[in-house]
């Protein structure tokens, strides 16, 4: 099956040779061409140019993209996606003064996501959540790593990741899975965190690899919740089973975890609402990518992540949504560009690429996703007709996407 979309107002992020990842300054390059045409075989692309180069080409189906915007789909490094229930309750609790970390002390938080995840079957938890999956691909992501991290006891955590493992089985957008058992100290472990961590390191993780249900291994690096120590012990751990290291680090705190990340090869650092010059100094000459949630600011009304002092000390930045019940009940990554852009003083090119290529890395699939690059899958936003790729942040509270194709297939 092949498809050609022809008069395209502009592509977007084309690369003629693979790039993995985009830093610093050259970031505000965001290669285009306008008036294009854009040829897909199966779930693959196989060429591109202007329509003057367009030559005796055929295709099973043409799409005329005239006056529209054409792009690769959203590359959401970080998600919480599956989860029971929600948390509007605490919502309100914050209108009315309570802190994230107030909420957390009261047994809210992500131990309430964890009670409901606990109390809700694979099948039930499985049909919330490709509720969710279907929604953020007609917003345009295609492709998305989801971690565990409300279960907190052995048969919910794998219960989670069977529930993601199933989700990659019977959906087109690519999934990553990562287990964050280290999410939280459950209730039963509150005075015994060493027995957590030895549940984690013996129980959960040689089942983990037994059933081969993860990719990546997560820490919630956070006073309160997993010091250094911990966390080192955790991803050395993790590493002995073959899942590759990232970190949820300074979030509300900045005390090394950063270092930690980079010493283990952290393949993202992620959250980095407070940073520090150590953090920038860690992550320099590394090949970890520091990856910023503006939607959990927005919601939480915390600080945003750094991203001029991230980007001008000559580093990448990637993007993601951080979909969950608790700081950011959404996955629109459409809003997450145009917040980066209004509140980071990300430039729309900065933004776009944090959002594609290197969200892609920042999964480890930027060889196949994140540009329009041939023999990368063919995962592309159509736009409605628009004025400029710049209007995509700008004009914020609208949706802007006519299409979505996922493998080079209309979803």
């Amino acid at each position: 099956m092949s498809l050609l979309i022809i008069n395209i107002k502009e592509l977007l992020q084309v690369r003629d040779t693979n790039v993995l990842k985009i830093s610093g300054s050259e970031m505000r390059v965001l290669p285009t061409i306008k008036n294009a045409y854009l040829l897909i075989e199966d779930d693959t692309i196989v060429e591109y140019g202007n329509m003057e180069e367009l030559i005796n080409i055929e295709a099973d189906e043409v799409i005329d993209a005239t006056g529209k915007i054409v792009l690769p789909t959203w590359c959401d490094s970080h998600t919480h996606i599956v989860y029971a229930g929600h948390r509007e309750q605490e919502f309100v609790d914050r209108i009315n003064g309570l802190s994230y970390e107030d909420i957390a002390k009261r047994g809210g938080g992500i131990l309430n996501s964890a009670e409901k995840l606990q109390n809700t079957s694979e099948e039930a938890l499985y049909q919330q959540s490709i509720k969710r999956v279907r929604q953020v691909m007609k917003l345009g992501t295609g492709a998305i790593e989801i971690k565990s991290g409300y279960g907190l006891t052995v048969d919910a955590e794998l219960k989670m990741l069977r529930v993601i493992k199933r989700i990659k089985r019977d959906f087109p957008i690519k999934v990553k899975a990562t287990f964050l058992g280290a999410h939280a100290l459950p209730k039963t472990y509150k005075k015994d965190k060493e027995a957590y961590l030895d549940l984690i390191i013996n129980e959960m993780l040689p089942q983990i690899e037994k059933e081969a249900l993860a990719h990546y291994i997560d820490v919630f690096c956070e006073k309160g919740y997993f010091d250094l120590k911990d966390t080192e012990r955790i991803l050395s751990a993790g590493k002995k089973y073959g899942l590759i290291p990232k970190i949820h680090v300074n979030q509300f705190n900045a005390f090394g975890g950063v270092a930690i990340g980079v010493k283990h090869n952290a393949l993202s650092v992620d959250h980095l609402e407070e940073l520090n010059n150590d953090d920038i100094n860690a992550l320099k000459g590394s090949n970890t990518m520091p990856v910023a949630l503006p939607s959990c600011s927005y919601f939480l009304s915390i600080p945003y992540t750094p991203a001029r002092q991230i980007i001008d000390a000559g580093l990448p930045l990637a993007l993601a949504s951080d979909y969950n019940p608790g700081s950011t009940p959404s996955g629109n990554m459409n809003f997450v560009v145009s917040t980066a852009c209004i509140k980071m003083k990300m430039t729309p090119e900065e933004a776009i690429n944090a959002a594609t290529i290197n969200g892609a890395y920042a999964m480890g699939i930027s060889n196949s996703y994140g540009s329009i690059t041939r023999g990368k899958k063919a995962n592309i936003i159509i736009t409605k007709a628009i004025p400029s790729y710049n209007f995509l942040p700008y004009a914020f509270g609208e949706n802007h996407i006519d299409s979505v194709l996922i493998n080079g297939i209309l979803i």
